[in-house]
């Protein structure tokens, strides 16, 4: 395969093999806003003007918090305060939104989606055009469920009906595979709290941590 700026980062996380591959492409999109936002972006104006904007989601607000850099979060949550005085005063533009379920926005979120977006955009490419990158593809362990959605979501808007079958295809069986796993575990799970399963000799095998797994899978978190 022919790497690029663009297609560099995909190809690594394809070639470990282990879990679901945009799954590790989100969280390090992820960890690596978290880091932006937490360090030098937080004195840059541009930066600091959409962060005041946007605000942050519960969980990213989590992650900030956990960087142990109580100073940054409060110089953002400084400016993002003054910004949201402007809003309590505009109640129309408030009732507005949340009557349309809007207002709920998060710098992290849209960044991480801009990105994702234009990795799909990659994955389709090199698809279509490697066929080294397609069997890459192929051989994953799986797709989770959110991932599966939202990559075949994308490929049906993006990519031409000829060409489109043989990948949903490939999303399908990699989320089928993901799925089956999960269930027969979480009922191996269960069975083993069946009286004739008990016993320091019973055979769990995969099955301790299926809950944990399951979440993920159907989520595209951890469970905590």
């Amino acid at each position: 395969m022919k790497d690029s700026i663009y297609t560099i980062p995909v190809n690594e996380v394809f070639e470990e093999k282990c879990g679901c591959p945009i799954c590790k492409m989100r969280n390090t999109l992820e960890t690596r806003c978290v880091d932006y936002i937490m360090g030098a972006a937080m004195m840059e104006p541009d930066v600091r003007i959409e962060t005041n904007k946007q605000g942050f989601c519960k969980p990213h607000f989590d992650m900030m918090l956990n960087k142990k850099n109580r100073l940054s979060l409060a110089l953002i949550l400084e400016s993002h305060l003054i910004e949201l005085q402007k809003d309590i005063k505009n109640r129309k533009s408030l009732s507005k939104k949340a009557k349309k379920g809007e207002g709920e926005t998060c710098f992290v979120c849209a960044q991480i989606d801009w990105a994702i977006k234009r990795m799909f955009s990659t994955i389709i490419k090199l698809y279509n055009k490697e066929e080294e990158f397609r069997e890459l593809f192929d051989s994953q362990e799986f797709l989770c469920f959110t991932h599966y959605k939202e990559l075949c979501a994308f490929a049906e808007e993006n990519m031409p009906k000829k060409l489109s079958g043989d990948f949903l295809a490939s999303c399908e069986a990699l989320c089928s595979k993901g799925l089956s796993k999960t269930q027969n575990d979480i009922s191996h799970y269960c069975k083993m709290f069946d009286y004739r399963n008990s016993g320091k000799d019973a055979d769990w095998g995969d099955s301790k941590d299926s809950i944990e797994r399951a979440i993920h899978f159907l989520t595209s978190r951890e469970c905590l």
